[in-house]
């Protein structure tokens, strides 16, 4: 008979801690026992189980979003009733691409600040934290302050089924969205995912109906849909004319003009983005500051 081997105590012990240590890396983060009292601007990081706070939101003024006023002013109100403590909707900012959605997010949240003794706390969640939201809703119910989770780029594609944490956040769940929280999304889909992945779940689909209504009832939940399109050349101008005087960029009207037309039909678009793009590549060649 061969002997058995002895066992080496020091290598078992090392790989008894190393095991332990895998263990700890894969365990969720735990939560911090309360929320920071200061800033107004945190990222979710449910890695770390806590908010990173942001020192500086980048954000344009609210006056220089041209082409988007009735939805400036209804996200403004919903916003400000949420801070004021009444009822008030997630919402959802869908559209084309650069018309200034995620812009007017962070554009309201200082505007609706700006002089109010409680802050509202805009906190950044990102795509591929949502399943993670569950936990952040825990953590923040308990909070004092009144919280504004934001999404930027927001969208769903085949067997992605982190959307199911999402729903729980807006309407379901057993304990329910806390008072002192609301979400907003910005997509460039309406309803949040391909038009061609909810044509095909109608075509493969033993019940069509049911098949599409599971993903597509999750931007239903939104209670407030903003609109965002495709701007004309009266109001690309208008963003750039905005711009320029902004930040004392001194240029004759016509060639201006001239010139961010040039810039758009390189670019092939007409947008809010594309101006924003534009006056920086001109502040550049001006030697400006902005």
């Amino acid at each position: 008979m061969k002997k058995r081997a002895k066992s080496d105590p020091k290598a078992e012990v090392s790989l008894l801690m190393r095991a332990a240590s895998a263990l700890e890396r894969l365990a969720p983060a735990a939560l911090p026992e309360r929320l920071p009292e200061k800033g107004d601007a945190f990222v979710w990081e449910p890695h770390l189980g806590a908010l990173t706070p942001v020192a500086q939101v980048a954000s344009i003024e609210l006056q220089l979003l041209k082409a988007i006023e009735s939805q400036r002013d209804t996200l403004i109100a919903n916003t400000r009733r949420f801070a004021d403590g009444l009822p008030a909707n997630n919402a959802l900012l869908w559209g084309a691409r650069g018309m200034g959605k995620s812009s007017l997010v962070k554009a309201v949240h200082a505007h609706v600040n700006r002089g109010r003794k409680t802050a509202l706390v805009l906190i950044e969640v990102h795509r591929e934290d949502i399943a993670s939201l569950p936990l952040l809703l825990r953590l923040l119910r308990a909070g004092k302050r009144r919280y504004l989770l934001f999404c930027d780029d927001l969208s769903f594609d085949k067997d992605d089924t982190s959307y199911k944490s999402l729903k729980a956040v807006l309407e379901g769940g057993i304990e329910g969205r806390p008072d002192n929280v609301l979400f907003y999304a910005t997509s460039n889909r309406r309803h949040l995912m391909p038009r061609d992945m909810v044509d095909n779940e109608r075509a493969t689909a033993i019940n069509p109906g049911e098949a599409v209504e599971e993903k597509v009832s999750l931007s239903d939940r939104f209670g407030l849909w903003l609109g965002f399109h495709n701007c004309s050349q009266d109001d690309y101008l208008a963003m750039i004319e905005a711009y320029a005087a902004r930040y004392g960029l001194k240029l004759a009207p016509e060639e201006l003009r001239a010139r961010a037309l040039a810039w758009a039909m390189g670019r092939g678009a007409r947008s809010g983005r594309v101006a924003w793009q534009f006056i920086q590549d001109l502040a550049g060649e001006l030697g400006k500051s902005i």
